[in-house]
């Protein structure tokens, strides 16, 4: 899902800079004084800063929640490793436990004898 999530802000981002490259040419061949083109270009390129740095900060929230999920991910897969450690200590434990009393066991037998 969060493949599809880049690629949405991708067409997003791309979309925003060609509404600003083709409203700049637009203005460039229009016939109107230089000084109403160039604040014309200056309003156009504050709104598309301006969108821009809200998209830079959706991709940012993005990437922070992408970055918290993988940690919790992590946390979950260190809790498990660590249960599944534990569980096969507990057992190695037993064994060797049941190993020592049945060589006890033998080792009466073999006094016996």
């Amino acid at each position: 899902m969060e493949e599809r999530d880049k690629k949405i802000a991708a067409a997003a981002l791309l979309i925003v800079a060609g509404g600003v490259i083709g409203a700049g040419l637009a203005l460039l061949f229009a016939p109107q004084s230089g000084t109403r083109t160039r604040n014309d270009i200056l309003r156009y390129s504050k709104k598309a800063r301006n969108r821009a740095d809200e998209v830079v900060e959706d991709l940012a929230a993005n990437v922070s929640n992408l970055v918290e999920a993988i940690g919790e991910k992590t946390d979950d897969l260190v809790e498990k490793g660590k249960d599944v450690a534990g569980g096969a200590r507990k057992d190695l434990i037993r064994l060797i436990e049941e190993g020592a009393s049945k060589l006890e066991k033998f080792r009466t037998i073999l006094r016996r004898m």
